[in-house]
């Protein structure tokens, strides 16, 4: 490999997250429609020195830190490991080292999938630089689900229905052309505390159509819907109510909500125009705020390819 891969690792937005059961181990079953961002951190690869497949990674970024490049735990690091176990045994050693440097743009830990989307962009990224190791769509999948159950809905970055623990993914609607604005406070909302204060109770599945027209109608039908982990997350974290006030009283907020697990909160508009002429009425001291649209909505829709080579 001589020249520097990149790959952009979206925001993934929750529009709308349903707990629908728990399972024996504990993991809670989920029903989101699940869409990305124009938001994303970027990652890129380049050469270097070293073992033979090693992959040393460097984060930079506005939020890189805290973050722990040589951490065993971190996904990208993980997702390198995966692929090099997943490849036949001759293969690890003819493979070119690398350095991974991560630009992170996203919030850490804020309920939308940075982590996770990094992950997906790490694999996609080491499959374009590593063109030995031959991975079958079907085992890709199996390697993201194992990063983490919001892995595989980033590997294609296209908007999809997530059932299961979130690793069972279906076509969604069919999404209008709309705008986005993401406003997360800075203060952190641990997934697990989430989970354990929420209500006990159950929804069943939403009834989405093939498609929506409009953003009216799209709204129409989401606002009869929830996230179910809201009112526990702005319990732990109450400037998230505060958060979702001013992005609805935002001009042209058509829809206002946390997304996932929080903290980050999401509002629908008209346009991505529209997104970002309201940003300047959302904007306070120590707030993350990003307005445009929905990853590929320049197009009029969300687009994007699968990846994975058959074996």
């Amino acid at each position: 490999m001589t020249a520097i891969l990149h790959e952009s690792a979206h925001a993934k937005i929750n529009l709308h997250l349903h707990v629908t059961g728990r399972r024996p181990d504990g993991y809670h079953l989920l029903d989101s429609l699940a869409v990305f961002a124009g938001a994303a951190d970027h990652l890129a690869v380049h050469p270097a020195e070293g073992i033979p497949g090693s992959v040393m990674l460097e984060i930079t970024g506005p939020f890189g830190a805290g973050l722990v490049a040589e951490s065993d735990s971190n996904l990208i690091l993980r997702a390198a490991r995966l692929l090099r176990a997943t490849a036949d045994a001759d293969v690890p050693a003819r493979l070119p080292p690398l350095r991974i440097v991560l630009d992170k743009r996203l919030p850490v830990a804020s309920g939308i999938g940075g982590g996770s989307a990094d992950a997906a962009a790490a694999l996609r990224l080491l499959l374009r630089a590593w063109p030995e190791v031959r991975v079958s769509r079907a085992r890709l999948m199996e390697l993201a689900a194992e990063l983490g159950a919001d892995v595989p809905v980033c590997v294609d970055q296209v908007a999809a229905r997530m059932g299961g623990v979130g690793e069972v993914l279906e076509a969604a609607p069919d999404l209008p052309a709309c705008g986005m604005m993401l406003v997360n406070c800075g203060e952190a909302v641990p997934t697990p505390a989430v989970f354990r204060s929420r209500a006990p109770v159950f929804h069943p599945a939403a009834a989405l159509p093939a498609g929506w027209a409009d953003v009216g109608a799209m709204v129409r039908d989401l606002s009869a819907l929830t996230n179910d982990l809201e009112d526990a997350a702005c319990a732990i974290c109450p400037t998230i109510r505060t958060v979702l006030q001013v992005l609805a009283a935002a001009p042209g907020c058509r829809l206002a909500r946390m997304s996932g697990s929080g903290a980050t909160c999401f509002a629908l508009f008209d346009s991505a125009q529209a997104a970002r002429d309201a940003r300047v009425a959302v904007e306070r001291p120590g707030w993350w705020v990003w307005a445009g649209g929905l990853r590929g909505e320049e197009c009029g829709a969300q687009t994007g390819g699968t990846v994975g080579r058959a074996v």
